[in-house]
């Protein structure tokens, strides 16, 4: 089974820039959140992906709490 954050990737459009979504997901947990975040981070490590924005909510936990990328293959 795909994780969420390759659910992510695969869904994204080609180019376009996607914002990783809170809300209503199964992503409002800011462990989840950050978790998908740090996977689609490896995905940019690789090349797939160009991660454009990123926010850490400044606490010591450093988890990431906003992430925007755009999909390159």
């Amino acid at each position: 089974m795909a994780s969420y954050a390759m659910s992510m990737f695969l869904d994204s459009e080609l180019g376009a820039e996607t914002e990783l979504p809170h809300a209503g997901t199964a992503l409002e947990h800011p462990l989840v959140f950050d978790r998908v975040a740090r996977e689609l981070r490896e995905l940019a490590a690789q090349g797939r992906l160009e991660i454009t924005h990123e926010h850490q909510n400044g606490q010591a936990d450093g988890l990431i709490d906003q992430l925007r990328f755009r999909r390159l293959h």
